[in-house]
């Protein structure tokens, strides 16, 4: 078999876009030579990228994508590069990764779409008044959505945030712990409270929610309400039952959104059916509803993480397969 090789040339505009595209001590350039067979030699501000036309190809748009960025004024980290080289070797199409800006957190820092099932993610709450986000640890289901939220309440486009989850561990039944209403949930909307922290200080999170701008409760105090004008997220939702998730969703009112987000592989009720695995077929094709799935593809914590869900994957294939002999 003959294998075709090429090379191409791409030209950058200066030594400071240079800089901003290979990274700190040539990170960036060092983590595409890992992953490429494609030998890359980059002589001020020329690239040349040699081998075969295939690598040479998936090289050529990694450094597109790259320039692209760079020109938008966002410097890509090592930890971008790799997840672009994930999806490029994958197979798909990274023109919306990393593009739009979801939210700025209060030191600064951006929040962007890390992978295409994010983006599509972040897309749907923008175009849907109900968006779930199905999908494992780690692939930023919660802490886009708390961005979002932010976002949304900033620009005044919703008054209030609201932010729940279901308190599985004390069945919803939170009187026997101590303190008031705001220490007996704390521990249940922790991760919650973490997203939030790196997008707004705690002062201001404290006066907006003294104010009533952000309110953040077990799902249980949502019953009997109507939620107007709200951004409204419930967390953990694979921990709901399917009689929870329908007064959920029968909550929202007018001039709101609400996200749902879960993972249905870590169901903590006993003996009862999760409200998010049945709500996939019970709201199927109604539009204004979209369901967005996230895989070990768009886990964007440690790199081990996306190895550890797969490990835990081909574990569970064994015992159904087992099962089933």
């Amino acid at each position: 078999m003959i294998i075709e090789s090429m090379h191409v040339e791409m030209t950058l505009r200066d030594d400071t876009e240079a800089t901003a595209l290979f990274g700190q001590f040539n990170k960036n350039l060092k983590e595409i030579e890992t992953a490429f067979s494609a030998q890359i030699i980059a002589r001020g501000e020329t690239i040349r990228i040699e081998g075969e036309a295939a690598e040479v190809e998936l090289v050529r748009s990694l450094f597109e994508k790259l320039m692209d960025l760079v020109e938008k004024k966002h410097y890509p980290s090592a930890n971008d590069v790799r997840y672009l080289i994930s999806q490029i070797k994958a197979g798909v199409g990274v023109d919306s990764v990393l593009s739009d800006v979801v939210r700025l957190t209060h030191w600064g820092e951006e929040i962007r779409a890390k992978t295409v099932g994010q983006a599509r993610y972040v897309q749907a709450v923008g175009e849907n008044d109900i968006t779930f986000s199905i999908g494992p640890a780690g692939t930023g289901k919660t802490y886009l959505a708390v961005a979002m939220a932010i976002d949304y309440l900033k620009k005044e486009k919703v008054k209030r945030i609201i932010l729940t989850r279901p308190a599985v561990e004390a069945g919803e039944e939170l009187g026997f712990l101590p303190g008031d209403i705001q220490a007996k949930v704390s521990p249940y909307l922790r991760p919650l409270y973490d997203a939030i922290y790196d997008m707004i200080p705690v002062p201001e999170f404290e006066k907006l929610v003294e104010h009533g701008r952000i309110e953040m409760a077990p799902l249980a105090f949502m019953r009997g309400r109507t939620l107007n004008n709200c951004f409204v997220i419930l967390d953990e939702a694979q921990n709901t039952t399917s009689m929870q998730m329908k007064m959920f969703l029968t909550r929202l009112g007018f001039h709101s959104k609400a996200v749902i987000t879960g993972d249905v592989t870590q169901v903590d009720l006993e003996n009862r059916e999760s409200g998010l695995i049945a709500v996939q077929h019970i709201l199927a094709d109604i539009p204004g509803i979209s369901f967005n799935w996230l895989d070990k593809d768009d886990v964007v914590r440690h790199n081990l993480v996306a190895r550890i869900i797969e490990a835990y994957e081909k574990d569970q294939v064994r015992k159904d397969q087992a099962r089933q002999s």
